[in-house]
């Protein structure tokens, strides 16, 4: 384990740099300053993270472009004309029907609240060891407006479903780590970064596995549990941190090394 400690302090110290950004999703909320905006293009980037990073970035830029690059001011003060220009919106499985409920979503919750930490942090019990309850009580919050279709759902998924959660886990990671590398944000302070999940996809639990991190072969909420508790055991403070050793291993192993 020791061993195992060094190596990926290392690759950390590769892959957790400003480079990575542009190759990476993180980079659309990486455009704004303002905290809303940063939220809101990091909950869309998050949730469309799944197959081919450019086309991630690409639909994320698309979107950004329809919200004006004001996405906090678009969800707020959207008009329906405003909204005819999301119709045909579409990456992957995501469609508009889910687009336009995540801008009523949003409109809700941002007409009453300054962050959306809270739709997460409301959650957690002071004993809370990680954001376990922060995840299924987000799910239950955002899918509390009585317009909500079923084929939404399956769009923000949560540990009580057994689901690795590996888009929401990521992206509190970019809002909740803070070091000094400027990839991750850490504009949100209720959560402590030694709480954060590992965002576990077909990458992280192959190097993990390598690694002899993870046994389970199953990708589920039951296996990040288990990554997370082996990568306390190398950082108890912020286990996370690690996060881009092992997906960078397996997707760009000569990223940076030259």
């Amino acid at each position: 384990m020791h061993n195992t400690k060094d190596f990926l302090n290392k690759q950390v110290q590769i892959y957790n740099q400003k480079g990575f950004i542009e190759l990476d999703p993180i980079c659309i909320p990486h455009l704004f300053t303002k905290k809303q905006d940063i939220e809101i293009a990091g909950l869309f980037a998050a949730v469309f993270a799944w197959g081919q990073r450019t086309t991630i970035i690409n639909k994320c830029t698309d979107l950004m472009d329809r919200m004006d690059q004001a996405p906090h001011q678009f969800v707020l003060q959207h008009s329906a004309k405003d909204l005819k220009r999301l119709l045909n919106f579409k990456h992957r499985t995501f469609n508009d029907t889910d687009l336009l409920y995540f801008v009523s979503f949003l409109n809700f919750w941002y007409t009453q609240n300054e962050s959306l930490e809270t739709a997460f942090s409301n959650h957690l019990l002071p004993k809370d060891i990680n954001i376990e309850n922060a995840l299924n009580g987000f799910r239950n919050t955002f899918f509390s407006l009585p317009d909500v279709s079923l084929r939404t759902m399956k769009h923000i998924a949560s540990p009580n479903q057994n689901s690795a959660c590996k888009r929401l886990c990521m992206y509190l990671r970019w809002m909740v780590r803070n070091d000094n590398n400027g990839v991750d944000f850490g504009i949100w302070k209720t959560i402590n970064p030694n709480q954060l999940m590992i965002p576990l996809d077909l990458h992280v639990q192959r190097t993990a596995i390598q690694l002899g991190l993870l046994s389970r072969t199953q990708s589920d909420w039951k296996a990040v549990l288990e990554l997370t508790k082996n990568l306390s055991k190398l950082d108890k403070n912020d286990p996370v941190k690690y996060d881009y050793a092992l997906f960078g291993l397996s997707v760009m192993p000569n990223f940076n090394q030259a």
